[in-house]
């Protein structure tokens, strides 16, 4: 990357999306068994493994949040290799907590 990044704005950008996508889905931000699910459930997604005939118009929602999921993942581990923690708003930091920790779980 250029170094000319800016992830807050990333981090805004990704956040209202995956807020929006969320409010599709019915996802409570505030319960953290839910979003530990979510979380987990969009680290095990593969894209490239996907059936994307979608019947059903909420797996196309669900899916397109698992890919600003892994933006947003994306967008922290950059940011962090440049030296900038890189944090949204309370549904951001929510997610975060749980990939996090769904990561470390992983590695275990």
């Amino acid at each position: 990357m250029s170094g000319f990044e800016n992830f807050a704005r990333q981090a805004q950008e990704i956040e209202r999306e995956i807020i929006r996508k969320g409010i599709a889905l019915g996802i409570d931000w505030n319960d953290p068994l839910e979003v530990q699910l979510l979380a987990q459930n969009a680290l095990a997604c593969k894209p490239h493994e996907l059936d994307c005939d979608y019947g059903d118009p909420r797996q196309r929602i669900r899916h397109e949040l698992f890919g600003l999921i892994h933006l947003m993942l994306q967008v922290m581990t950059e940011s962090a290799g440049q030296g900038i923690e890189t944090h949204g708003g309370a549904v951001w930091k929510a997610l975060a907590r749980s990939l996090w920790s769904a990561r470390e779980r992983q590695s275990e």
